[in-house]
């Protein structure tokens, strides 16, 4: 919460891009001014989903993020990154992620953070005289050969894990290097972190993993700047990848922007988070955007509607989820929020039709869809050469947590609105712990995005 005297300064960061029929009538930016009408490539209207969020969804993912099922997250920080040496860590106190100690999460598995016991053996017995050492050695060794039936057999298996649809690298959760994190202790805010690494970031992400138009486009300062003339000379698949992409990048950089870190007025008393219109008008306003600024914030619209669908059709699935907290009387309070959450996304009129992609079975359509797919997987590995630890923990959560939604869209005996996955066919389709708590938090980011640019539009008026 902003103090007095930081609300006073608001009215003189606001955007100067105003245009107004009335002054009785609502005051519209040209930051919003595509917040209006149907999202691309889908029937549903911003108005709708401005409706539902605001006064359904939000408030009610806003309530279940606080459970113990979902505010842990259970993430490797430590893996290297696998596409270049990351020499730009931020030693900002802002970036730190506070990890959970063992006991702290009630439903850990306590047999996976025991210590091992000491050697139980005695050193004599370890160092002792081995005269037939040779013996031993030719009796204990392996035999590696494999026939050609097993090999053929590695090769189906193979085969078999890439026709899954996996959109992302997901961490072993077996590591030593994994730990639980606790969201609420470790929020998505601003961090200090900028220049040449969140750049190399994004620009990795849209230059390299993006489909382009047969046209090159010349990036910019902010790397998702293709128009919207360009999208439209692109099939569906290839602007859906994009504009979940530039979705997801928007709603993190409007996190940035409502959660930024203002010194103190009083030069003895603690910096203070707030929303920074100032910053927002930096990304979003056309004449600090390259004109892009209001189409990224559209594009939130369109990401927010592929993962409501996602959720939409694996609630069949997901009601029947024990969701397991480890603390007596709780689950049952979490089955009941998550039902009455998953009844309002399911009676959503307008969802997002998945079934107009990737539409026949030629070769060329099953390349596309690989392409699709490895494209996002490659995303998500780059996530791990994030230099800010708590960018990197949020970028994995949100980056996994579309992943799932696409898991989830791609699955099932069919594709359409009337299509569902249901845990009665766990043996084609399952979802982790881990995707299930990246699917929701992913979905709560980009719906308190959407519930942050009514402040923004309030602060600029």
């Amino acid at each position: 919460m902003l103090s007095p005297a930081r609300l006073m300064l608001l009215p003189l960061l606001v955007c100067h891009c105003v245009t107004t029929t009335n002054w009785s009538d609502k005051v519209s930016d040209a930051c919003f001014c595509k917040l209006q009408g149907e999202v691309d490539d889908c029937s549903c209207k911003v108005e709708s989903l401005d409706s539902l969020n605001n006064n359904k969804i939000y408030p009610r993912l806003k309530s279940l993020m606080t459970n113990n099922y979902f505010k842990y997250f259970k993430v490797n920080l430590k893996k290297r990154c696998p596409f270049w040496t990351d020499d730009s860590r931020c030693a900002m106190k802002d970036c730190h992620v506070n990890v959970c100690e063992p006991d702290s999460v009630p439903f850990a598995d306590k047999k996976e953070n025991k210590q091992e016991p000491e050697n139980k053996y005695s050193k004599e017995a370890q160092n002792g005289n081995h005269a037939n050492c040779e013996e031993e050695r030719e009796l204990g060794a392996l035999d590696t050969s494999l026939s050609d039936e097993s090999k053929k057999k590695f090769r189906e298996w193979k085969a078999y894990d890439d026709s899954l649809d996996m959109f992302c690298e997901i961490d072993d959760e077996h590591s030593a290097d994994v730990q639980y994190v606790d969201l609420l202790k470790n929020p998505e805010r601003y961090t200090g972190y900028k220049g040449a690494s969140p750049r190399r970031i994004w620009r990795s992400v849209y230059e390299e993993n993006c489909f382009k138009p047969a046209k090159p486009v010349a990036y910019g300062p902010r790397d998702d700047k293709l128009s919207n003339d360009c999208l439209q000379g692109m099939c569906l698949e290839k602007r859906t990848f994009y504009r979940l992409i530039s979705g997801l990048h928007t709603s993190i950089n409007i996190h940035l922007c409502d959660q930024y870190l203002f010194p103190s007025i009083n030069a003895f008393g603690p910096p203070e988070w707030g929303p920074n219109v100032k910053e927002f008008k930096k990304r979003f306003d056309p004449e600090t955007s390259d004109g892009q600024g209001p189409q990224r914030l559209k594009n939130l619209y369109f990401a927010y509607l592929v993962e409501l669908r996602a959720l939409a059709k694996a609630a069949p699935y997901l009601e029947q989820e024990e969701f397991f907290t480890g603390t007596f009387g709780h689950d049952d309070e979490v089955r009941l929020a998550v039902h009455d959450f998953l009844q309002v996304v399911r009676e959503f009129p307008e969802h997002f039709d998945e079934s107009k992609l990737f539409q026949g079975n030629s070769a060329q359509t099953k390349k596309l869809k690989i392409e699709f797919r490895d494209h996002f997987r490659n995303i998500s590995r780059i996530m791990d050469c994030v230099g800010c630890d708590k960018c990197k923990l949020w970028g994995k959560l949100q980056v996994l947590g579309m992943g799932t939604a696409l898991k989830i869209l791609f699955s099932g005996s069919s594709m359409g609105l009337a299509s569902t996955v249901s845990a009665d066919f766990k043996a084609d389709f399952q979802l982790t712990r881990t995707e299930i708590v990246a699917l929701f938090n992913a979905f709560g980011r980009l719906s308190s995005s959407i519930y942050a640019l009514e402040n923004f539009r309030a602060l600029m008026r």
